[in-house]
């Protein structure tokens, strides 16, 4: 079978460890693979498929032979290593946020606009994670009944900020139980047992910059560059899983029952919706899953033509390692990749 010289940059953070993790549970076919970090990483060993990988620094050297670059760094590194990796004949995957809003590289979730990929010039890029779990849910519903506005509201989690973030929800907790005071360093302020309506800068509209980012990309994504879309994003003291409510609202009016059935025949999309029974999406509860989870779907009781819900996943997974991966394994299914080699799989012997 075919396999492919994979590398991942940035693999000792959250979203690389996860990337590592994905390939292997998805059997994805990899010859070879490449496990790239910053030099104070270089020379540490890590695990692939039970094979000890050492990890390399990232060099222009390092993206020789490369036929699949995912990218999980910090926008800086992006901008620079990843033409530098297409140059060499590798696709990049990129999950920073350094070519979302860039007109000529294609913003991608498989399950919404995969045949984006077609016009990409060596680099696709995969959207914020709470981007990805909405439109996974919007796009159905906007093919059965045109979208005319959105409104959400998203309670992320530490994970989508980093492993510090992690440490430091964790310590200002112990501290807090203990009756002793705290002193943020990630965030502005105390995270544990709190909510900060602050997720990267604020803008000079009002809105914070991830909030800016869920309106520009849904509308690339989504192919409707006036689309209404406002945001409030939040940060929650939850380890993994990202949670939204979203208020639709639709051309036509539509039944609860229509919008379940549309959801529940959408891949990529598991419905919990059963009030009675206490039955919804939870981040708890979803952390380590690849489905976009959606429930508590009810009419909106202040507009004919609304629907809200409640929409959970896994930032680390569907919101970052997965559907970077799934844009790759749709890629080699529709034969879209140029440098194919042929082999068996050989997975955990690095190469620099």
């Amino acid at each position: 079978m075919k396999g492919y010289n994979v590398a991942i940059v940035g693999a000792t953070g959250l979203v690389g460890q996860e990337c590592i993790k994905v390939l292997e549970q998805r059997k994805f076919p990899v010859k070879n693979i490449s496990l790239l970090a910053s030099d104070r990483s270089a020379g540490k060993k890590t695990f692939f498929n039970h094979n000890e990988v050492e990890i390399k620094e990232t060099t222009p050297e390092a993206f020789e032979g490369v036929d699949i670059a995912f990218f999980a760094i910090d926008t800086g590194i992006s901008k620079h290593f990843a033409p530098i990796a297409v140059q060499a004949g590798a696709v990049v995957i990129d999950k920073s946020n350094a070519f979302r809003s860039d007109p000529s590289v294609p913003l991608v979730v498989p399950e919404v606009n995969m045949d984006d990929v077609r016009w990409h010039k060596g680099i696709i890029a995969s959207p914020n994670c709470s981007t990805i779990q909405m439109v996974v849910v919007l796009s159905p519903l906007h093919k059965a009944n045109p979208i005319k506005r959105v409104v959400v509201d998203t309670y992320q989690s530490v994970s989508g900020t980093g492993s510090a973030a992690i440490e430091e929800l964790t310590t200002q907790s112990k501290q807090v139980l203990n009756g002793q005071g705290t002193a943020p360093h990630v965030y502005p302020h105390q995270i544990a047992f709190n909510i900060l309506p602050e997720i990267d800068v604020f803008l000079d509209n009002g809105y914070s910059k991830e909030e800016w980012k869920m309106v520009e990309e849904t509308r690339k994504i989504m192919h409707e560059a006036d689309l209404p879309i406002s945001a409030t994003c939040a940060r929650v003291p939850v380890y993994i899983g990202h949670s939204e409510a979203v208020n639709i609202e639709f051309s036509e009016s539509m039944s609860v029952d229509e919008v379940r059935q549309i959801l529940t025949q959408s891949p990529g999309i598991k419905v919990l919706d059963d009030p009675v029974i206490s039955l919804y999406p939870q981040a708890w509860s979803a952390a380590g899953t690849d489905e976009v989870f959606v429930g508590r779907i009810r009419q909106d009781a202040s507009h004919p033509r609304g629907i809200v819900m409640w929409i959970v996943a896994d930032n680390l997974r569907k919101g970052a390692a997965l559907n970077a991966v799934q844009i790759a394994e749709e890629m080699i299914k529709r034969d879209w990749l140029k440098h194919p080699v042929e082999a068996g799989v050989k997975s955990g012997k690095g190469e620099g």
